[in-house]
Order: C-alpha cells, then sequence, then structure tokens
C-alpha cells in the first residue's frame, strides 16, 4: 500500500482515532457545572457527560475538573463504540467514518443511529448517503416525549426542532466522515 494511501477495516475491530476523541471533545465543549444544555435536556458536564463516574444520572448543579471529564468523555466514547460494533461489526469502514459514527452515537446515543437507516445503507456500500443521514439528527425535542398508540415514546407534533448548534456538529461530522475534516 502507497504512504498516505486509505483502507477500510471491519468496523468490528476498529477504536475512535485521536482526531475523532479531539473532534469529540471539542464539539461537546466544557462545562465545569451539570446543567442541561438546551431547555429540556438532561444535565451535562465536563465534555458532554450525562453520567457521573458512579454510572448515576447527573443531577443539576455537580461540578467536575478537567481530569476526571477526560476519563469520562474516553468511557461515553467506549460506550458509543460498544454498542455501535454491535450494529456495524461487519461493516468495512475508514478510519474517519467510523470517528464520525462514534461522535454521532455518543450524542444521540447508539440505539439511535442503530435503528437509523445508516447500518443499512453502509451494508449496501452506499457510503455517501450513510455519511448524508448523519445531517438527519440535527434536531431536538423541546417537550416531553408521549406514548404513540403502540407504546413507543415520541416526540409530539411540532416539537421537533433544529438548533443551530446541533446542525453545525451535525455539519461537521458530515465532513469528517466523508474525509473532509
Amino acid at each position: 500500500m502507497a504512504v498516505g494511501e486509505k483502507t477500510r477495516a471491519l468496523a468490528a475491530g476498529m477504536a475512535v482515532g485521536a482526531i475523532g476523541l479531539v473532534a469529540y471533545i471539542g464539539s461537546e465543549g466544557w462545562a465545569e457545572k451539570a446543567v442541561p444544555p438546551v431547555k429540556g435536556d438532561v444535565p451535562t458536564y465536563g465534555f458532554g457527560s450525562t453520567r457521573g463516574a458512579d454510572g448515576k444520572p447527573l443531577q443539576g448543579g455537580e461540578t467536575i475538573k478537567p481530569v476526571p471529564a477526560v476519563r469520562l468523555a474516553l468511557r461515553d466514547l467506549q460506550v458509543a463504540e460498544t454498542g455501535l460494533k454491535k450494529c456495524l461489526g461487519g461493516v468495512m469502514l475508514y478510519q474517519h467514518e467510523y470517528d464520525a459514527y462514534v461522535s454521532l452515537s455518543s450524542n444521540v446515543g447508539y440505539t439511535k443511529v442503530c435503528v437509523s437507516s445508516i447500518p443499512v445503507k453502509l451494508r449496501a456500500e452506499d457510503y455517501a448517503a450513510a455519511c448524508r443521514t448523519i445531517l438527519d439528527f440535527s434536531k431536538f425535542c423541546n417537550k416531553p416525549k408521549i406514548r404513540n398508540a403502540q407504546g413507543k415514546y415520541v416526540c409530539p407534533p411540532g416539537a421537533l426542532v433544529e438548533l443551530p448548534g446541533l446542525k453545525a456538529r451535525r455539519e461537521r461530522e458530515y465532513k469528517m466522515c466523508m474525509g473532509d475534516i
């Protein structure tokens, strides 16, 4: 293989790269005190962690220092990776694609990514379409979810709003996925 040549590898055997980690921490920003990042969201602190070192959900006002926050960010990425590998294990990806999907999964939850069209598109080797699907995750439900007829919690009509910060993050993840970062 020539120097600089990229090859795809099995997602099941990958780990988030340094660029992915830096992009994730940069996207999450820093907060010493646990507060909801937007109205109606759960409290986060550090670099976007929603759970403390003990695994329990954060309570508003809890605080953290930078070094423990990096440890929690790594833990959060590992949780996202483990779940993502279950649904993408047999898929071949470039490192930058994998990093983008891990970043997305750590932010919205790997379950949402795994039930989206991303795994289907990747199995069909439609990599560009799978990357474009990242852009679909730029909205937030700004009201409490309700149960639908099937008993599943869903966002009420009209409560799904696009957030500028989330849109910008998704655009960065999309560019990373496409190899433009």
